[in-house]
């Protein structure tokens, strides 16, 4: 279709139109190509159910065991340290647990996040002294310790016991905790896409009911619930798959969220334009995530804590107002890596299939940024890394879309200390020796490897159905909407608009680098729009008078006090 640009996706049989006859065509549609073929799977996704379609705590092994382990330091008094990851999974994880002890009114608690720079990802073994000098006697970690084992043995020999809660892979054994709770530890879970927080979360549910059966906690029944705002909140930023419960959780914590009462999130909701009643997966991924991701990339993780945890008006708006300060030095510092790394580029003789570059005094908490941005441009993935604290090279990677990076590294795995990741995106480190071959060892195993490292169905943008102007109407969206929140394994339904005329091609933003066309149809104006994409960007140009091809996402948009409908554009063939 449409020279090979456009592939429509398989469209529903008239058996699955039969049994999915209580919903709309698109519904029916939209329905079918998520595997959904009967009525009582299509009420479950798109009606998810709080008390109904979440799993029980205690099928995560040792669940029961650490939940038993938190009763008995709280009877006892002992000082208990919540250690959590630095990003917008551990974060609010941590707040979670913070919230969790505070209502309880136990107050023998104290939150620890690691500095990115200083101290690197995970549980590290150098702080648990620190616990020992406190007279600690648990640990519990949010979102890391998996593969902290050296951390976890300092520990329980110094007399601390750990529960790690966690959601990474597990490696060929356990670290020798009190407790291992992970989804990916063993098949007793019936479902394993579970992020960090939701992972503490599914603690604190077992502490509750031990606790309740046991006369040790009055907490008034489903106060948990007000703590989903958390859970949303990293289930969406952490891109974990939005099925399963993980719908169920994403749902209900935007819910939340809409109504949340923290007032870190009502100032940084209000200052980025937004509004909390109307807020969406978009707003977490493009709004509350980065700023909350901003603290650790650059400065202190404990101020991204500390926005969510306060109760003050004023602590909160001061943390928010040092958030966006963060935030935009971050764009700042990631505007002038991307500008070095051009110009490098293209005093090339040419660009490489793969781009592979990076500087010492470059943050590894940034290059990912940088790498996103050189693969869009120059349409090849792009591998960037930078120096750490502790003098060790790490780097990300992004796809140009076509190729898998994680494959790639898979196919040149001799040149990494390690690696991991998935077909879009990834992380590495290299030793300070491997580094300067690692360009050569991207390059040889991408002209290798043929197409063992293309990701599939990249070749052709794959649409759910074919519409027209005239289609979208407030039904349309409402029926859109039905099936949100999108994300991971949920993607947002791609539509092809055939042969429109624009009547205006425009670019826009304070460095006129977004495109926005406007149409014109029986229903009236239609505006669509790209963000850092110009119009000679696209497969094809858009031309004022010049009919084209759109394929697009639709959204209703929330801005500045105004609710409109607008077509957020893929690409023009």
């Amino acid at each position: 279709m449409e020279q090979g640009k456009i592939r429509l996706k398989a469209q529903a049989p008239e058996a699955v139109h039969t049994a999915l006859n209580a919903h709309s065509p698109l519904t029916r549609q939209l329905l079918f190509a998520r595997g959904i073929v009967d009525e009582v799977s299509a009420e479950k996704f798109l009606n998810p159910n709080y008390d109904e379609h979440l799993h029980d705590p205690f099928l995560l092994t040792d669940m029961e065991k650490g939940a038993e382990r938190v009763l008995t330091a709280m009877r006892d008094g002992e000082h208990i340290v919540i250690y959590t990851d630095y990003d917008c999974d551990g974060i609010p994880g941590g707040v979670l647990l913070h919230d969790f002890f505070t209502a309880l009114g136990y107050t023998n608690f104290e939150n620890y996040i690691p500095h990115r720079h200083r101290e690197g990802y995970g549980f590290n073994a150098e702080s648990v002294q620190g616990f020992i000098d406190k007279e600690a006697k648990l640990i519990i970690t949010v979102d890391c310790g998996i593969t902290d084992h050296g951390a976890v043995e300092r520990a329980q020999a110094s007399g601390i016991d750990v529960i790690v809660t966690d959601h990474h892979e597990a490696g060929d054994t356990l670290p020798p905790a009190h407790a291992v709770i992970n989804p990916k530890r063993d098949d007793a879970y019936p479902f394993k896409g579970i992020c960090g927080t939701t992972v503490a979360f599914k603690l604190v549910q077992a502490i509750l009911m031990l606790g309740k059966e046991k006369g040790e906690i009055t907490l008034k029944d489903g106060w948990e619930k007000w703590w989903l705002d958390l859970v949303g909140l990293a289930t969406v930023a952490d891109m974990v798959p939005l099925v399963d419960e993980n719908r169920v959780l994403a749902r209900y914590g935007l819910s939340v969220l809409r109504k949340s009462r923290r007032p870190g999130l009502q100032h940084l909701i209000r200052k980025a334009g937004g509004s909390q009643k109307h807020l969406t997966e978009e707003d977490i991924g493009f709004t509350i995530a980065p700023r909350i991701n901003a603290a650790s990339r650059m400065d202190d993780p404990e101020d991204a804590f500390h926005m969510l945890r306060t109760q003050s008006e004023e602590e909160a708006g001061a943390h928010v107002f040092h958030l966006e300060k963060l935030n935009n030095e971050r764009k700042g510092v990631v505007a002038s890596m991307v500008k070095e790394a051009k110009k490098r580029l293209l005093q090339s003789i040419e660009v490489p299939a793969v781009i592979v570059m990076g500087n010492p005094e470059w943050r590894p908490s940034l290059v990912g940024l940088v790498a996103n941005s050189l693969a869009e441009e120059f349409k090849r993935p792009a591998f960037l890394w930078g120096r750490d604290g502790k003098d060790i090279i790490k780097g990300s990677c992004r796809s140009d879309g076509k190729i898998s990076v994680v494959a790639l590294m898979e196919h040149a795995r001799e040149a990494f200390l390690t690696f991991g990741g998935h077909h879009a995106s990834g992380g590495f480190s290299v030793s300070h020796d491997a580094i300067h071959s690692l360009q050569e060892a991207l390059i040889d195993a991408h002209t290798k490897s043929g197409s063992e490292i293309i990701v599939p169905g990249s070749e052709a943008y794959e649409v759910d159905t074919t519409i027209a102007f005239e289609d979208i109407t407030d039904s349309f969206m409402n029926d859109l909407e039905k099936l949100s929140p999108f994300g991971m394994g949920n993607p947002k339904p791609l539509f092809e608009i055939r042969n429109v005329i624009p009547e205006s091609v425009e670019v826009f933003g304070k460095a006129k680098n977004h495109t926005k066309l406007r149409y014109r149809s029986t229903r009236g104006r239609h505006e669509a729009i790209c963000f850092f994409k110009l119009p000679h960007e696209f497969d094809r140009t858009p031309e004022v008078g010049v009919s084209h091809t759109l394929v697009t996402h639709i959204e209703r948009s929330y801005f500045m006090g105004r609710i409109e409908t607008r077509l957020r554009i893929v690409d023009i063939v």
